[in-house]
């Protein structure tokens, strides 16, 4: 049986799917680290299998909201209407943070910060399912609810929203340089870390109305915290 994977006091107790395997040294056991992967990523990728059988690994947009994972689209979503019936799924969040070139092939790597969660989704309704796509919309885009109008019923009636506890989930970190064989420290090749992030470019007016106004402080938000 899985049993929950959040502890007393917000430790991450692997269970038999969540359990990190592969360099169990790099797993991360408090709660704080889920949070911190899942707050600072905008693309999570959904894993499943269709009711043919079929497996599937989609990209979306998410958001955290306390001990649930948040995602929304359109109510014709082939994805969503079948993770809407409680489908198992696997959602992945990963950062990329440098490319490690060892002094051999074999042992070069990437510098990362990875979350999984597993679960299956329920669907939200009514004001609860409008205050997540607020939710969702200002993880994107910090703050950029307060400047545009509301979701019209119609707009929501056409989006589905569902959501993820985050009582099952595993993160995984690799950080430092190069592991190299020790045979290989004195040979005469370079070895180190290309450093890698996302980062946003200046923001781009989308018509010619638009480049007649300030840059809003969402934008100009979210732009600083992926500067």
């Amino acid at each position: 049986m899985i049993t929950s994977d959040l502890g007393d006091e917000g430790a991450l107790s692997p269970t038999e799917r969540s359990t990190v395997r592969r360099h169990p040294d790099r797993a991360q056991a408090d709660r704080r680290a889920l949070d911190a992967v899942l707050d600072s990523g905008l693309l999570a990728h959904i894993g499943f299998v269709d009711e043919s059988g079929q497996p599937f690994v989609i990209p979306v947009a998410y958001a955290r909201d306390g001990d649930r994972l948040l995602v929304h689209g359109s109510t014709g979503s082939r994805l969503l209407r079948h993770l809407a019936t409680g489908a198992a799924a696997c959602v992945t969040v990963t950062h990329i943070d440098g490319v490690v070139v060892a002094r051999s092939a074999f042992n070069s790597s990437m510098n990362y910060r990875s979350a999984l969660v597993f679960g299956s989704f329920h669907r939200l309704e009514g004001h609860e399912a409008a205050t997540a796509v607020d939710v969702i919309t200002n993880h994107l885009i910090p703050g950029r609810v307060s400047e545009v109008r509301a979701n019209t019923k119609k707009e929501l009636a056409a989006t589905m929203v569902l959501a993820l506890d985050l009582t099952e989930a595993s993160v995984k970190v690799r950080a430092g340089g190069p592991s190299d064989e020790p045979e290989d420290l004195e040979a005469p090749v370079w070895a180190g870390v290309v450093p890698t992030r996302l980062t946003a470019s200046k923001a781009e007016p989308g018509d010619s109305r638009a480049a007649l106004l300030p840059i809003p402080e969402s934008v100009r938000t979210l732009i600083a915290k992926l500067s």
